[in-house]
């Protein structure tokens, strides 16, 4: 039975004493499972995907990838506090009007034409009533 390749690259980083780059997981893992360079270009992006779902895996920067039981949860985890903020600064509010400003405006634009069209509709039927009544 042929080994999936993402238990190929957990045996590879299972071996290594420190944290593996991915580019030299991805090649043993090519090697190793035999892919053609055709083959293999289509599969990179996939086999990347996979490693970040697979929760034996950490990245730990710089695309060094090692083994999450051999590091500690503070080494490791990513306070979300650092990543996102929750205040909005002066000028991201003044940006954000901006763009509003404009995104409505192009609205804005298209009633008054539409306006302007339904005004002149009026009238010409408006005319046409006033002329067809002479009869």
């Amino acid at each position: 039975m042929q080994k999936s390749l993402i238990e190929i690259a957990y045996e590879f980083v299972a071996e290594s004493k420190d944290a593996v780059n991915f580019v030299k997981i991805w090649n043993h893992v090519k090697e190793v499972a035999g892919l053609s360079e055709e083959e293999a270009n289509k599969k990179a992006g996939q086999f990347f995907t996979n490693m970040m779902l697979d929760g034996r895996f950490v990245t730990l920067g710089e695309n060094e990838w090692d083994l999450r039981s051999r590091h500690t949860f503070d080494k490791v985890h990513i306070d979300m506090k650092d990543v996102y903020s929750d205040v909005d600064t002066v000028d991201d509010d003044n940006e954000e009007e901006e763009e509003e400003k404009e995104y409505n405006q192009v609205f804005e634009e298209r009633e008054n034409e539409e306006g302007d069209s339904q005004e002149e509709s009026d009238e010409d039927e408006e005319n046409s009533d006033s002329e067809g009544s002479e009869f």
